[in-house]
């Protein structure tokens, strides 16, 4: 892999978000990407998630979205999963990426930013 490019405050993120089905899943990464919140969205079936909520252990089948942003988008990138997210309170967990392929992460930083 190439070095960690330089990207100031437009570092690229890797935000992790589960969803309780592949609809709610794929709809939610569609307008992700289609309103350039995101670069790229991988929708993950098969995930079994245990959790406690509500004073209770929980266990449920989910969809998980790995969803790569630069970070100036992430409050608008929020704002867009819990308009849409069929969740009380939606899981959306956002990480710095610190390495890769420096043009891969050209490309995401590119594809995150509004149009204009």
């Amino acid at each position: 892999m190439q070095g960690r490019p330089a990207f100031g405050d437009e570092e690229p993120r890797l935000v992790f978000c589960t969803c309780p089905d592949e609809g709610s899943a794929v709809r939610i990464a569609r307008a992700l990407v289609e309103e350039r919140l995101a670069a790229c969205v991988n929708v993950l079936p098969g995930l079994r998630s245990i959790y406690r909520w509500q004073g209770a252990v929980e266990e449920a089948q989910e969809h998980l979205l790995l969803i790569k942003t630069s970070a100036p988008r992430l409050p608008a990138l929020e704002r867009a999963v819990r308009e849409r997210h069929p969740y009380e309170l939606p899981e959306l967990v956002a990480v710095p990426i610190t390495g890769g392929l420096a043009a891969y992460l050209d490309w995401v930083r590119e594809n995150s930013r509004p149009e204009g």
